[in-house]
């Protein structure tokens, strides 16, 4: 681990195909997506009005935010449609006997 990251977030329950999940600890809202058995993860407010994305719907590789529409690709953050011009911070997850784990920047 280096200085500019927390302890990693572990999640021992990911979420199962097509669906989404948020975790997290104060400060460190994260939503995790399950693309054919591959996990994303990624800041769970929306760029638009700060909606939680994990309540939102997954088709496929692209988040839709259940308030306004806005819509991210979840591999790699970047909008790609509806209200949203900001892309969301992706992290990086390792899967392992425990589950997954989020690497969180500092």
């Amino acid at each position: 681990m280096t200085p500019e990251q927390h302890e990693p977030l572990v999640v021992p329950e990911p979420p199962a195909p097509g669906e989404l999940l948020a975790v997290g600890r104060e400060g460190d809202r994260v939503a995790i997506a399950n693309v054919d058995g591959t996990f994303f993860a990624f800041q769970d407010e929306c760029t638009h009005e700060g909606c939680s994305l994990a309540e939102g719907y997954l088709e496929g590789h692209v988040v839709e935010c259940d308030c306004h529409g806005g819509e991210f690709d979840v591999r790699t953050g970047e909008p790609l449609g509806g209200p949203v011009h900001v892309p969301l911070k992706t992290y990086a997850v390792v899967a392992d006997a425990d589950g997954l784990r989020i690497e969180l920047p500092e």
